[in-house]
């Protein structure tokens, strides 16, 4: 096994680690943690990092980001409130939020791949434009008259269980994404874009197209969370999902995703997930001030930047100890 891999499974497995301990620290101290619906609101609310974090981790094994995603999101409940309420089917409205998204991601991607311009600037820039054009939209009117079967499924509960509706389609896109970035010669070329794109390009990947798909694909994950959030909490606002781009870049980092990418796991990106969202819910248990968790947010996205090259450090200060002590003195 590959060492850069190895040294991914660790730290997926410190995450898993620190998630399985939160989890029953929380069961045990935590007053009103184990409760179904507390557990459903857990879910439900990771659900919107947890959608985007999946092409998120393959945007940034490929050495991108998007931080666009948050705005995109609420551009595309601002526009399905909008054409709510101007009497539009909502079978319609969803088609064409999605198809929103995907022209959104599109447009980064160009700019990225085409005019060869920082992902990180590109998306900074649309993260303004995507917001302000979402406030024209919409202005500062709240969209709440969803028709309630789609309220029900995006906040509804399988049975008398914890598990939110809409996990299930979750765990469907999770496989296809899990296969897609680890067992596909797609996934293979995304790492090795990550790790020398100029490697890549010679070795006859075609990197500019891989990157236009990942963006148009994460515009389009963008759109439909955007979806779900308006529906998840009866609400499409402009500023809806205003700062999840945060929470998303925190969590897949803190999953072990490298940010110079050409390495990591989707594993360890939904272990950074859901470790996140159950430290949030803990703290909102426990009446953490919402300033205060920003502030925990930002502490984690620290540490998952220095946490894995803390931890490449020391495997090979460690490496080269061996190597010293097995080299015979002359």
């Amino acid at each position: 096994m590959p060492e850069s891999l190895t040294r991914a499974i660790r730290w997926d497995t410190v995450v898993g680690a620190l998630l399985v301990v939160l989890l029953l620290l929380s069961f045990g101290t935590v007053d009103g943690f184990g409760n179904a619906l507390n557990l459903s609101f857990l879910i439900g609310n990771t659900l919107p990092i947890a959608l985007i974090a999946l092409p998120m981790t393959l945007l940034v094994v490929s050495g991108e980001i998007d931080l666009s995603v948050a705005s995109t999101a609420g551009l595309s409940g601002a526009v399905m409130g909008k054409l709510w309420n101007e009497g539009m089917a909502i079978e319609t409205i969803i088609p064409l939020c999605l198809l929103l998204g995907v022209v959104c991601g599109l447009v980064n991607g160009l700019l990225v791949t085409r005019l060869g311009l920082p992902s990180l600037a590109v998306t900074i820039g649309t993260l303004a434009a995507y917001r302000g054009i979402a406030q024209i939209v919409l202005g500062s009117d709240a969209v709440t008259d969803f028709p309630s079967q789609y309220l029900d499924f995006a906040a509804g509960r399988v049975g008398n269980s914890f598990l939110p509706q809409a996990f299930l389609p979750f765990l469907v896109l999770l496989v296809i994404a899990v296969v897609v970035l680890h067992a596909t010669p797609f996934g293979r070329s995304l790492f090795a874009i990550g790790a020398n794109e100029e490697a890549a390009r010679f070795a006859g990947i075609r990197v500019k197209r891989h990157k236009l798909i990942l963006f148009t694909v994460t515009g389009l994950m963008a759109s439909l969370t955007g979806i779900f959030w308006a529906l998840h909490y009866a609400s499409a606002r402009y500023d809806n999902a205003t700062g999840l781009e945060l929470s998303v870049v925190a969590a897949v980092l803190l999953g072990g995703i490298d940010f110079d990418g050409g390495k990591g796991t989707l594993g360890g990106a939904v272990a950074g997930v859901f470790l996140l969202g159950a430290l949030q819910n803990v703290m909102s248990l426990l009446n953490v001030s919402a300033q205060s968790q920003i502030v925990v947010t930002g502490v984690l996205l620290v540490i998952s930047v220095l946490g894995p090259r803390v931890a490449r450090q020391i495997s090979v200060a460690r490496a080269g100890r061996r190597a010293a002590a097995s080299t015979p003195t002359s």
